[in-house]
């Protein structure tokens, strides 16, 4: 059964050719109407996007959750239930079969569907070191669901009703360049550190995992030594959870993911504060404080 007259997909895109035509085609089967919010792409993400069938929108990216927002709270959705899906994103066969069936069929009480995410680096699953399964809420009922308001690590929430849990798979793999991964995550850093600096942190809305793993990530991870607490994620995620399992895909994917980013986000964090404090030392000396009102004066400053 086709779902298109019960379900819209929302995919952002920035410069997608790579991974685009993969996610497109994994959901041409659903007969659903998909919106690409793009955010000036410069390459053939557009032209992609229009020649499967899609509605392109532009829109300013500021982050993630905002754009999702933008789009729920903007585009003409008009069917029963809402699916986000990233452009580096693929839904399996078993799970297409999953939403023809479910879909039309949901109890009334149930507002929205976690699936499992399954992680691809260098053309192999990452299954162990703790990273599968990740169930995340992507499909909702149009209205009951809305983004967490952070710069990373964003969430739907739920705003009532039942979740109930799919079988099958997203399968997540980015076909970009190493150097691509890197100057993302690079990005990705500087938007976590805004995050450590200034959101709640707190799990209001969430469930389940995603409530469990926010929780640890303040209140366990967090409280943990800066740049020891990088080298210990790490070494539970590789050595104890099984990474190493993973083969080579997972020895280079791991330290990146797990220690390198984890480390550079305590290294920009740490810049930050010390930059905090070179600045309030600075304003301090120019309203006289310690004496120090003088030898500006005599500085020139």
């Amino acid at each position: 059964m086709r779902v298109g007259s019960v379900l819209t997909l929302i995919i952002l895109t920035r410069d997608e050719e790579a991974n685009l035509p993969f996610a497109l085609s994994s959901i041409a089967c659903l007969g659903a109407r998909v919106f690409v919010v793009d955010s000036g792409s410069v390459d053939r993400t557009r032209q992609i996007a229009e020649a499967a069938g899609c509605v392109v929108v532009e829109h300013p990216f500021t982050n993630q959750a905002e754009q999702v927002n933008w789009a729920l709270q903007n585009l003409p959705l008009e069917t029963e239930w809402i699916m986000r899906l990233d452009a580096d994103e693929r839904i399996t066969p078993e799970l297409a079969e999953e939403l023809r069936t479910c879909l039309p069929n949901a109890r009334p009480e149930v507002s929205g569907f976690e699936v499992k995410r399954r992680f691809y680096f260098w053309g192999r699953w990452i299954r162990h070191g703790g990273y599968y399964p990740t169930w995340l809420l992507r499909i909702w009922r149009r209205g009951s669901a809305a983004s967490e308001s952070r710069w990373m690590d964003e969430h739907m929430v739920s705003k009532g009703g039942v979740i109930a849990r799919l079988q099958f798979d997203i399968i997540d793999e980015n076909h970009k360049s190493l150097a691509s991964w890197t100057s993302k995550h690079n990005a990705y850093a500087d938007r976590e550190v805004s995050d450590l600096l200034s959101a709640p942190a707190n799990a209001n809305g969430l469930q389940g995992q995603a409530a469990r793993k926010r929780w640890m990530k303040y209140n366990v991870y967090g409280r943990s030594p800066l740049y020891l607490r990088a080298f210990a994620y790490w070494a539970m995620r590789y050595l104890v959870l099984g990474g190493w399992l993973d083969g080579r895909a997972g020895l280079v994917y791991h330290f990146l993911q797990g220690f390198w980013y984890r480390f550079l986000v305590d290294a920009k964090l740490d810049e930050s504060r010390l930059r905090e404090r070179v600045v309030r030392r600075q304003s301090g000396g120019t309203t006289g404080k310690r004496g120090r009102g003088p030898e500006c004066e005599r500085d020139g400053t």
